[in-house]
């Protein structure tokens, strides 16, 4: 990697980056706080029936993943729609369409209520995190593309350490009605930032042949001139592209690669207070371990993705997986309490931090005509996991089985998404296509 890679065309080109980069990141920070928040006032809801009704623990199970069968919707009707309609209006539809989501959960008087609002609102959420790796991918300079996915996407373990922080100080104050209200601010505050600040990506507008606003829009916000010819228009565009011989066969790993890390993602977030607090840890104790876990990813995902930028992202998510399933059985051995917080800790960094690192790596994976499509396909895939991942949790703990087998299945989950990983193969070229009609060996790389 030269130099070139590593610097910017101007101050200008600096500031609107990290202006677009920062958006992305808050966006993203209330799609963490979505999914940890509903973690957070779960025991609330199961424990009082005036407030939606009984909730038995696969009740609370199946309403944790309504939002993610919305998020898995949402991202794959983007994926349709984003590579054709453009990244900046796909981002600023979907701010609004969560932050209503949000705010109207907070009014819910029934289950059924309650549980539609949370599929609506994770429609917004799912179009909303398969934009943001697009958008970061063509406006990031290429150096630093993992280093600048990684801070958007710690966004969702952001969001899960401002939910518990939150719940732990707040919870008493504004109830769980309360602490759904403020995922309702991007409607009020990110909104009207995002109209100015954020602009269209000029890769997006190349590719689609629109030259001159692309020219245009990199003049006003200083960005490097587009330099790249625009796609041909016989070129397959979103869904389309990744069925080809270019992308088929990674397209298919990275999506169960992605199915892994969410299942440990929202399985984790959603139960780990409830199987703590089963252990013995009062509300507020139980909720810590909760913080340590988004925390540990934050920290970890920005340190892990610094080497992705170096290295490549394959084998750094294969080790991240890796230690996910050893931090996981460590959690069931009985160790003090500083050790069992240190191996949560890790356990972030392998399983939130290791979906940070994906989206990193499915971003950059695919060209622009198939790039939101990709994104979209890892993210709205990858959520089946997430939605899996509740229901396992409810239903363990609902047949009384040990919180240990909880832990090793979690483990044995981590241990086959770094294998998936470990074969995701490098993009057919066009170049490899005409040379030979026989189907290429696909070779596994750091891309």
């Amino acid at each position: 990697m030269t130099d070139a890679t590593q610097t910017w065309a101007s101050p200008q080109h600096k500031r609107s980056v990290i202006w677009i980069v920062a958006l992305a990141t808050v966006a993203i920070i209330f799609d963490g706080y979505d999914l940890v928040v509903y973690g957070t006032v779960l025991p609330t809801l199961m424990a009082d029936p005036s407030q939606l009704g009984e909730i038995s623990a696969q009740q609370g199970g199946a309403l944790g993943s309504y939002a993610l069968i919305g998020v898995m919707v949402g991202a794959l009707l983007t994926g349709a729609f984003g590579d054709r309609v453009g990244r900046r209006k796909m981002m600023l539809l979907n701010i609004v369409w969560f932050s209503v989501g949000m705010g109207a959960a907070a009014f819910a008087t029934s289950i059924t209520a309650f549980g539609a609002l949370r599929f609506f609102t994770g429609i917004g959420v799912g179009g909303l995190v398969a934009t943001a790796g697009a958008v970061v991918a063509e406006f990031a300079p290429p150096g630093k593309r993992n280093l600048f996915n990684a801070i958007v996407y710690s966004g969702v373990p952001a969001g899960g350490v401002m939910a518990s922080l939150l719940a732990i100080l707040l919870r008493d104050a504004i109830g769980w009605r309360g602490l759904f209200l403020i995922g309702a601010l991007p409607l009020v505050v990110l909104l009207p930032l995002a109209l100015v600040k954020l602009p269209e990506s000029p890769a997006w507008l190349q590719s689609r042949g629109r030259v001159d606003e692309a020219r245009a829009v990199c003049t006003k916000f200083g960005f490097p001139l587009p330099s790249t010819a625009p796609a041909a228009p016989a070129e397959k565009i979103g869904f389309a592209a990744l069925a080809t011989r270019r992308y088929a066969l990674g397209t298919s790993l990275l999506g169960m690669m992605s199915f892994a890390g969410l299942l440990l993602t929202y399985g984790l977030n959603t139960w780990l207070p409830k199987i703590m607090a089963d252990t013995g840890y009062n509300a507020d104790g139980s909720l810590a371990f909760l913080l340590v876990l988004n925390g540990g990813a934050i920290l970890g995902g920005l340190l892990a993705s610094k080497v992705a930028d170096r290295r490549g992202p394959r084998s750094v998510i294969v080790t991240t997986f890796f230690l996910a399933a050893v931090a996981l059985v460590l959690l069931t051995l009985g160790f003090p309490l500083p050790v069992l917080l240190a191996a949560v800790a890790v356990a972030g960094v392998g399983t939130i931090g290791t979906q940070v690192l994906i989206y990193g790596f499915v971003s950059n994976y695919y060209d622009t005509p198939a790039r939101g499509a990709g994104v979209a396909w890892c993210a709205g895939f990858g959520r089946l996991g997430g939605i899996v991942g509740p229901v396992i949790g409810g239903l363990l703990i609902g047949a009384g089985l040990a919180n240990n087998i909880n832990f090793h299945i979690f483990a044995g989950i981590a241990l086959a998404g770094g294998l998936v990983t470990y074969f995701v193969p490098r993009p057919v070229t066009e170049a490899t296509s005409t040379r030979s009609s026989g189907a290429p060996s696909p070779t596994t790389v750091d891309a």
